[in-house]
Formats: C-alpha cells, sequence, structure tokens
C-alpha cells in the first residue's frame, strides 16, 4: 500500500525532499544549500548542474533515512523558484549558460527597449505582467543575444528552455534518454510569453522577443492524471514513478494553505516575499503594481487565477547581515538580538538591493539605511531588518484591496521566516489584522505534494485537503491605530529614498 507523496522543492538556495503522508504531515526529508553565483553587480546564477546533482542527494537521503520501501510512493510532485531561467543541449543535458536567477537585473536593457513601444504595460493584458527584468523571457532573449552557443543551438533546434521544474522533470523522466520537456500552467505564466486566457504561448510576443517556439515546453495542468512521464528506475528515486504535480513555488503555498476559495490569501516568507490572493476562474487586472498570475490547474478543471504581490528581499535581508555584515551565525539568532531593543530607534532599511519589486516595479531603486543616528545599535538595525518585511508586506496588501475589492481580516502566512514570533507580532500589528501560522509550515512542498496526490487518488478532493489543515498560532494585532499609522508614513517616505539611484 502505497503511504507517501513525495515532494521536490527545488528553492533559490537550496533544495529538499520531503515525503508528506495522507494527513499532510512532513515524515521524512532531507535538504542541500547550492552555491549563489554572482558575476556582476545586480546579476545572481546558478550552476543547474549542481541542481540537479543536489537534487538526486536530497532524493536519496530521504529514501535511505526512512528506509522506505519500493511501492511506498504513490507519485511525485514538484514545486521551485519560478522565474529563474535556463537553456541546456537537448543531446546531451549540458546547459548552455548558467541558470539565471529571478532576481537577476542584467535585463534591465532589454525591458526599456521593448516598453519603448506600448511602455511597461506592453504585453500586460495578455500575460497579467509588467515589463520587468524579474521574468523568464527576456532571460532567455538575453541568452540568445549574449551567448553564442544558446543562439547557435537554437537554431539547430537542440535548444530547450526551462525554469527549473521543467529541467528537474526533465532529468527525472530521463534527460536526453526521452526526458519530458513540460512545465505547467502557474510556471508558464511567470515567463512574459504565455496568453492567460489560452494558457499556451503567445506567437507575437515570441516573435517580438526573437525566441523561437522549439525551445519552449509543453504548458500542462498543475494536477496531472495523465502524468508529465515517470522516473527511470535508475534514477535517484530507484522505481518507475508517475510525475504528476508541479507548481511554481508561490502557487504551491497557495494550494498547501488550501487557499481553495476566492478572497483567501497566503503570505510567504523566504528569500522574498510573497501574497497570493484568489481570483477564482476570473482575470482580475491589476492597476495597484500587482501581477495577474495562474493559481493553479488541476486536471480538466478551470484554471483558477491570483493576485500577487512580489517582494524581492526579505530573508535575504536576514542573510545579508549574517554573511556580508557578520552580525551573527545563524540567521535565527536576529530575533533575539532584535528583541533587546523596543523599536527600530526611528530607522528604516529598505532593502532595494536588485530594485522594488511590488507594488514599486522601480529597477532603478538601491537600498538605503534612513534614520540612521548614534544612538543606533546592531540591535536596532536587526529589527529594522526585520521590520523591513512586515511593511513591504503591508505595500502589498493595500495594493491587493485596491484591486480586488475585498479587505483581508486575516493573512495566512508559511516559510522559513515565520518561526520568528516577534517579526510575526509586528506583521499583524502593522497591519491591523490577525496573522495565522498553520501546524505545517512547509507549505511549499507540501502544495506540491496535494497536486502530485489529487492526480492519482490519494487524496480524494480539495475538501480532504482543507481537513488537512490547522492552525498553530494566531498572532493578534497590539498596536495602537495612531502609532500604525506614524511608523508605516516612516516607512513610505524611506521607500522614496531609493528611487533613480541607478542613471538610465
Amino acid at each position: 500500500m502505497t503511504q507517501y507523496i513525495a515532494a521536490i522543492d527545488q528553492g533559490t538556495t537550496g533544495t529538499r525532499c520531503i515525503l508528506f503522508d495522507h494527513s499532510g504531515r512532513p515524515t521524512i526529508w532531507a535538504y542541500e544549500e547550492h552555491a549563489q553565483i554572482y558575476p556582476q553587480p545586480g546579476w545572481v546564477e546558478h550552476n543547474p548542474l549542481e541542481i540537479w546533482e543536489k537534487t538526486q542527494k536530497v532524493i536519496r537521503q530521504t529514501l535511505t533515512r526512512g528506509n522506505i520501501p519500493s511501492g511506498a510512493i504513490a507519485a511525485v510532485g514538484i514545486t521551485n523558484q519560478r522565474e529563474t531561467t535556463l537553456v541546456w543541449d537537448r543531446r546531451t543535458g549540458q546547459p548552455l549558460y548558467n541558470a539565471i536567477v529571478w532576481q537577476d537585473t542584467r535585463t534591465k536593457g532589454i525591458c526599456d527597449v521593448l516598453a519603448q513601444d506600448g511602455g511597461q504595460d506592453r504585453f500586460r493584458a495578455v500575460t497579467g505582467l509588467p515589463l520587468a527584468t524579474y521574468f523568464a523571457g527576456p532571460k532567455v532573449k538575453w541568452m540568445l543575444d549574449n551567448v553564442p552557443a544558446v543562439r547557435a543551438a537554437a537554431d539547430k533546434g537542440d535548444a530547450l528552455f526551462g525554469t527549473i521544474d521543467t529541467w528537474v522533470i526533465w532529468w527525472l523522466t530521463g534527460g536526453p534518454h526521452g526526458g519530458a520537456h513540460v512545465t505547467d500552467v502557474t510556471n508558464a505564466s511567470r515567463t512574459l510569453l504565455m496568453d492567460l486566457k489560452t494558457l499556451d504561448w503567445d506567437a507575437d510576443i515570441l516573435r517580438t522577443l526573437d525566441i523561437p517556439r522549439s525551445m519552449l515546453p509543453d504548458i500542462r495542468p498543475s494536477s496531472a492524471p495523465r502524468p508529465y512521464g515517470f522516473t527511470r528506475k535508475e534514477g535517484p528515486f530507484g522505481e518507475s514513478l508517475p510525475v504528476t504535480g508541479n507548481l511554481g513555488d508561490q502557487q504551491a503555498a497557495l494550494v498547501g494553505q488550501t487557499c481553495f476559495t476566492p478572497g483567501e490569501a497566503k503570505n510567504t516568507y523566504g528569500t522574498g516575499c510573497f501574497m497570493l490572493l484568489n481570483t477564482g476562474t476570473e482575470i482580475v487586472p491589476s492597476t495597484s503594481g500587482l501581477l495577474t498570475t495562474l493559481g493553479y490547474k488541476f486536471g480538466d478543471a478551470p484554471a483558477v487565477y491570483a493576485l500577487e504581490g512580489s517582494i524581492a528581499i526579505t530573508g535575504a535581508l536576514v542573510q545579508w547581515l549574517r554573511d556580508n555584515l557578520g552580525f551573527f551565525d545563524r540567521a535565527p539568532q536576529i530575533e533575539e538580538l532584535a528583541r533587546q531593543v523596543e523599536d527600530a530607534g526611528g530607522m528604516y532599511i529598505v532593502p532595494a538591493f536588485s530594485g522594488l519589486f511590488a507594488p514599486y516595479w522601480r529597477s532603478d531603486a538601491r537600498g538605503v539605511m534612513v534614520g540612521l543616528t548614534r544612538y543606533i545599535t546592531k540591535n536596532h538595525i536587526c529589527r529594522a531588518a526585520l521590520e523591513a518585511t512586515a511593511y513591504q508586506t503591508r505595500d502589498v496588501l493595500e495594493a491587493m484591496e485596491k484591486d480586488s475589492g475585498v479587505a483581508l481580516t486575516s493573512l495566512k502566512v508559511d516559510g522559513g521566516m515565520v518561526a520568528n514570533e516577534l517579526l510575526m507580532q509586528f506583521q499583524a500589528d502593522i497591519l491591523g489584522v490577525p496573522v495565522v501560522r498553520p501546524t505545517v509550515t512547509e507549505t511549499t512542498a507540501l502544495g506540491a505534494a496535494y497536486a502530485a496526490g489529487l492526480a492519482v487518488g490519494f487524496w480524494e478532493d480539495l475538501d480532504a485537503l482543507r481537513q488537512n489543515w490547522g492552525v498553530d498560532k494566531t498572532f493578534e494585532p497590539g498596536m495602537a491605530a495612531d502609532k500604525r499609522a506614524a511608523l508605516y508614513a516612516g516607512w513610505q517616505k524611506a521607500v522614496q529614498r531609493t528611487l533613480d539611484w541607478v542613471e538610465t
């Protein structure tokens, strides 16, 4: 009898493999980090071969730790760092360039040129997205224009494009020996190349960006009763398993948080911060700097859409204080340091390291610390770093309420940073709504497991998933309204200081 669904969570800083049981509980897991490559200011890359190597390693570690017998796993689901882009040779599996990470800003010039005809919203009516360095399409164009090996392989029909989900599934299902070249609707919706209505690649945009259609993967449902493919017996799982679930990481968290009703929202706190609001089968255009995106598509059921607010730097700010400034040795220590002071001492940090994402979309912005006095200590800086995450979340929430017309009454949260109770309390205070932390915070991997499990009948329906969801802790707002307003006004002032730093 099958006991588990395997989820592979390939994130910005590392890769997890987690086995979930029928109750949606993580039972066995393994994790490995991979290197972050910074060739130039604003450039961020990953080694795709290292990612595949680490993916295999965590799968094998998980199976070994749990002593998992053959036949115990019903299906495999994938979730991934969405917009990170790579191109490889279909014959050899060799990457033709490093993966260009979603945070990378090298495509600003491409986006600026494209915006000369129709502005930043040139493709928004079709794709739901503004022209921004964030998305995969301009990254592919950059490779085609700047890496001769990529253009040469594309001209021969040997180049394959994909986001990391596509890369992992291709290798799991055979690689150069018949691997499935697929993505799902959620990841495809982050490329700037997919039509939200047709759920297919847009021929006009491909022509405009000079991207050959032959490079692109097939777009499939997020939960696929007809599997994308099967793992190879000689691969890391050691048996043939159906690969039936695939969701971009933030959409996976939406599913893992069981936000299946229009108006339900979640916020994931990781390297960046991402809030998604389920808008049902309706495509809701944004006029407030948000993205219109796919939420999920389960089998033959209609696609479900979402509004998204994407924040580039949240947990990455904590990593910066740890790795670049040496403030502490382990990320969780920031909470202890921040608790040594009552507030941030009037200072703010705006971590616009790679520009500002939602709702501003300013790639010319760069990070600032403002309000510094001799009073400020390392502890105040640590507190300001945590508060920056909460302020950025409020920016997005306010935009979401404007676009949707729905005032959120509570916020479901997940991701690594939700263990920080000082941050969660400040988040509730600055929003003025309760913040709800679930019992299972690995909701990104859980969402991938749910998508895979629904496809093979491991879980019967959405109600079965809802029954698995439970509350660990609710953080109630306790801040006076006038103080909340004053602190947020200071934040908005600080944001203005980041703008127009990079000369265009």
